[in-house]
C-alpha cells in the first residue's frame, strides 16, 4: 500500500509551512503531497488566509524534484475547464511530469458565497463537472490540433489544445460517496477513485458500485486504482496520541473509530483491513503542519510494513 501526505491548507498554513511538509515528506520515501482546494477555514481564523491550491503546486513543483504532487480535490466551480486544463498541464511541466488532477463538484457554499464564486445546485454542479471532465480529458488528448465542445455550460471552437502535461497520461483523481453518478463518471473519466473519511464497510459498498459502473460501461474495473483518505493521528504511547488529538481539536477515541489514530502497529492494522477491502493508496490528513515529527513517526514505524 501506499501512502501519501494530506493537507487542508486553508485551516492555516503559508507557502513555507507546506513546502516543509513537501519536502520532508519527499526526503522521508511518501508516495506524494497533495492539498485540498477550499478558499475558506472550516472553523478557526484560517491564518494567513487561503493560498491558491495551483499556485501554491507550481511552486512546489520546483522546490521538490522526486514527490508527485495533487489536489483532493479542485472544485469544478472555482475555475473554467479551459485555463484549468492550461494550469495544471502546465504545473506538470513544470515538475517533470509529477503531478496529478483530483477534480470534484465542489460542495462548501460558504466559500462560494465569501469569494463571489457561482454555486449552482446539485444537479448543475454535477453537470458542470462531467462537461469539465470531457474538455479537460479531450484538450490533453486532442492530437488534431483543432479541439471542440458543445455542451450545456461550455462551448470551445478550435481550440489549439495546449499546453500538453509532460506525462502521457495524467491521471485524473474523483472521489466521493454518491450511488449513481460518481461511479458512473469514475468509469468514464477517472484513473483512481477515492473515498474520503469513510468506514472500511462504505468502502467496500463503495468500491464495489465502482466496479459495477466500469463494467456497465465496458471498462476493466481494475484499470482503476482505489484508495482512501483518513485523518492521521499517530503516536508512539498514548499521551502522544492524546497530544496529538488535542493539537487538532479532536477526540482520540473518535479519531480511533473514524480516522487512523494510535500507536504504528494499530495504524498498520487498520490498514490492512482497508487494503481487504480494495484500497491500495491511503491519503494520510496531516492537520497539525508544524509536527513535522508525526510524519517521521509513521516513515520509520509504519510505511516499512505496509
Amino acid at each position: 500500500m501506499r501512502l501519501r501526505i494530506f493537507t487542508e491548507p486553508q485551516q492555516g498554513a503559508s507557502y513555507d509551512d507546506l513546502l516543509a511538509v513537501a519536502q520532508e515528506a519527499e526526503t522521508l520515501g511518501f508516495d506524494a503531497f497533495f492539498r485540498s482546494d477550499h478558499y475558506l477555514a472550516m472553523g478557526g481564523d484560517g491564518l494567513p488566509g487561503p493560498s491558491d491550491a495551483w499556485i501554491t503546486l507550481a511552486g512546489l513543483a520546483r522546490d521538490t524534484s522526486t514527490i508527485r504532487l495533487g489536489t483532493l480535490v479542485t472544485s469544478a466551480t472555482f475555475r473554467l475547464p479551459g485555463p484549468l486544463a492550461i494550469s495544471v498541464a502546465g504545473v506538470d511541466r513544470m515538475s517533470g511530469g509529477r503531478v496529478e488532477l483530483g477534480l470534484g463538484a465542489g460542495w462548501f457554499d460558504a466559500e462560494h458565497r465569501a469569494y463571489g464564486i457561482p454555486f449552482a445546485d446539485t444537479p448543475e454542479r454535477f453537470d458542470r463537472l462531467e462537461e469539465q471532465l470531457e474538455i479537460i480529458t479531450g484538450l490533453w488528448s486532442d492530437t488534431s490540433g483543432s479541439y471542440s465542445f458543445r455542451g450545456q455550460h461550455y462551448k470551445l471552437e478550435d481550440s489549439p489544445a495546449l499546453p500538453k502535461p509532460a506525462q502521457d497520461r495524467l491521471p485524473v483523481i474523483i472521489g466521493g460517496k454518491g450511488k449513481r453518478r460518481t461511479p458512473a463518471l469514475a468509469a468514464r473519466f477517472a484513473d483512481e477513485f477515492n473515498i474520503p473519511f469513510e468506514s472500511v464497510e462504505f468502502t467496500q459498498r463503495q468500491f464495489g458500485r465502482v466496479r459495477a459502473a466500469c463494467e456497465d460501461a465496458g471498462r476493466d474495473p481494475d484499470s482503476l486504482v482505489y484508495s482512501n483518505a483518513l485523518v492521521l493521528c499517530a503516536g508512539r504511547d498514548e499521551a502522544e496520541i492524546a497530544r496529538r488529538a488535542a493539537a487538532i481539536g479532536r477526540e482520540v477515541d473518535e479519531l480511533r473509530e473514524n480516522g487512523l489514530a494510535g500507536t504504528p502497529g494499530e495504524i498498520v492494522e487498520k490498514l490492512g483491513t482497508y487494503a481487504e477491502a480494495g484500497s491500495s493508496r491511503v491519503y494520510l490528513q496531516v492537520l497539525d503542519l508544524a509536527d513535522l515529527d508525526h510524519l517521521r513517526l509513521v516513515a520509520e514505524d509504519v510505511l516499512p510494513h505496509v
